[in-house]
């Protein structure tokens, strides 16, 4: 295969992990989770279940996660064969393979035997990874076809292990963000905050149960919005000779900034179930757009912060190979 035929796998990949994440999220926002009963891989003891709103949303998610986990096979065994030694492709693959599996089992799990809220949010979390790390292949084989693997061109500019740090440190935290997020969701906690941005008419509220753990997530929200703020500003302007790394930084600061302010319309909407459902699904798809982004950085920042011999190894290693 050559790398306009795997570009468009890595695509197609991409595209089903993220129907499969969504899914996900249409199941715990309709609460859709036991529309199959607590039976799996069947569905009330049936191949095709009865035509019950409930039981479709979950099948449909089961059949599209089944479909995840085939492409990602696909994509292993097309790249181990084909970019063998391309050990950046083939780490972005193998994540998405072995977290699509991963969350298939806990999401299976959850079927069969009720889990906790905290097991339920990992849940999300690798679903999550599973889908960053195909964002990821994505990225890195349209960069890879515009560029060409085999080309012998100068190593980009190197960025500073202080900045490849603080993108790290701020892609970790987002994922701890999102953690949160899920965790009030499992928690049926949503309604611990009423109003926005004060937290039932307070800056500090009263930290118990539902409250406690709804107001934890926002301030941990604007603490992620300061973080990617700061690493925008020194993407941006510190790496005027690097237009990707300028681009993935003000992408980030973007996704984040409408993350907190879709956070705003979660609670206009919170009376509303139908437009609640929907507004619930917009936040949920963006934090996943900014985690893939942040996700993507911190790779690019560790090949940039090798030093420039390093750099030009890896391209005549991947120019002898092909």
């Amino acid at each position: 295969m050559n790398n306009k035929q795997l570009k468009w796998l890595s695509y197609i990949t991409c595209l089903v992990m993220f129907l499969a994440t969504f899914g996900g999220m249409v199941v715990t926002k309709t609460d859709s989770g036991l529309g199959c009963g607590q039976e799996w891989p069947l569905c009330n003891g049936k191949f095709v279940p009865a035509y019950t709103l409930a039981s479709m949303i979950e099948y449909s998610h089961r059949l599209i996660s089944g479909l995840a986990g085939l492409s990602a096979l696909a994509s292993l065994l097309a790249f181990v064969r084909y970019k063998r030694h391309r050990r950046d492709l083939l780490a972005y693959v193998g994540l998405t393979s072995v977290f699509v599996i991963l969350q298939a089992i806990m999401g299976a799990m959850a079927v069969m035997s009720p889990q906790s809220a905290a097991v339920m949010a990992l849940h999300f979390g690798f679903s999550l990874i599973a889908f960053a790390s195909s964002v990821m292949l994505a990225l890195a084989m349209r960069r890879l076809e515009h560029e060409g693997d085999t080309k012998d061109s100068e190593p980009l500019p190197q960025v500073s292990k202080r900045f490849r740090n603080l993108v790290w440190a701020t892609a970790v935290y987002s994922y701890v963000v999102v953690y949160i997020g899920a965790f009030v969701s499992h928690t049926e906690s949503r309604e611990g905050c009423s109003g926005w941005p004060l937290c039932n008419g307070e800056l500090i509220p009263e930290l118990s149960g539902g409250v406690g753990i709804a107001f934890m997530h926002r301030v941990a929200a604007a603490l992620l919005l300061l973080t990617i703020a700061v690493m925008a500003h020194f993407a941006f302007w510190r790496h005027r000779n690097n237009k990707e790394i300028q681009m993935l930084g003000v992408a980030a600061l973007v996704l984040c900034l409408l993350q907190v302010l879709s956070g705003g319309v979660l609670m206009s909407t919170m009376q509303n179930e139908e437009l609640y459902i929907f507004a619930a699904l917009g936040h949920t798809l963006l934090i996943s757009a900014l985690f893939g982004v942040l996700a993507y950085l911190s790779v690019r920042v560790w090949q940039l912060s090798r030093s420039r011999p390093a750099q030009k190894a890896d391209q005549q290693l991947a120019t002898a190979a092909s």
